[in-house]
């Protein structure tokens, strides 16, 4: 039956998606920055029962591993390894750019741009890569400071989608280029990481649930206090 959990807590955004064979049955979405951690085993719990299912039949769990927000990827993380521990079920890891770019492949005809997820970091700062339309990746993630010089050398050249909270603060600086192209609301989503997280079932992917970590891609640092 292949039917699949996903677990998408990486930005303010908290989601969680139901598959069967890779087909999209049910998803739910909170947009509230500071919900994750009181609200996604109630969506979890929900989502599956009106499915009409129960926690038992879930055959993997997948989590969006980043980049992203430290703490929401640590909820994420620690909710879909306890999760695969009480059920006894395979864990499967997303990558949160790739499933952004899966997302809205599906939705722009062609094959003339390239796509550039962006999360939102700090300042100018977001996590980026760059996608063919077949998830080839042409620039690897990264956490970029923007400026009207960024991506110059692939828009003399190529024309790019920007697109996720990240894109919208970068508008400005990067407008500049006919080659250019923003695509608002678009953020990441269970249902798109439940999508390749069936493609990896398919070939049995699991990761680790004991060692596993999110791909944070930048460190974190604790303030001392005093």
């Amino acid at each position: 039956m292949a039917l699949i959990l996903s677990i998408e807590t990486a930005t303010k955004v908290c989601s969680v998606a139901l598959h069967r064979q890779g087909k999209l049955l049910g998803v739910s979405e909170l947009f509230s920055e500071k919900s994750h951690s009181g609200a996604i085993t109630l969506l979890i719990q929900n989502l599956v029962t009106l499915s009409g299912f129960q926690l038992t039949d879930i055959e993997a769990i997948a989590v969006s591993k980043g980049p992203g927000s430290y703490t929401g990827l640590r909820i994420g993380t620690a909710t879909a390894k306890g999760l695969c521990f009480a059920l006894d079920k395979p864990l499967i890891a997303v990558h949160t750019l790739e499933a952004m770019t899966y997302g809205l492949i599906h939705k722009i005809p062609g094959n003339d741009y390239l796509f550039c997820p962006m999360i939102d970091a700090r300042r100018m700062e977001v996590y980026c890569a760059v996608y063919q339309k077949d998830l080839q990746e042409v620039w690897p993630v990264d956490a970029r400071i923007i400026n009207e010089n960024s991506f110059t050398e692939l828009l003399s050249i190529h024309k790019i989608i920007f697109f996720g909270d990240g894109a919208a603060k970068c508008k400005p600086l990067l407008s500049h280029s006919e080659h250019t192209c923003f695509v608002e609301d678009i953020y990441p989503s269970a249902a798109d990481a439940g999508e390749l997280a069936y493609q990896k079932f398919t070939q049995q992917i699991f990761e680790d649930i004991a060692y596993f970590e999110p791909f944070y891609l930048k460190e974190f640092f604790f303030k001392k206090s005093g």
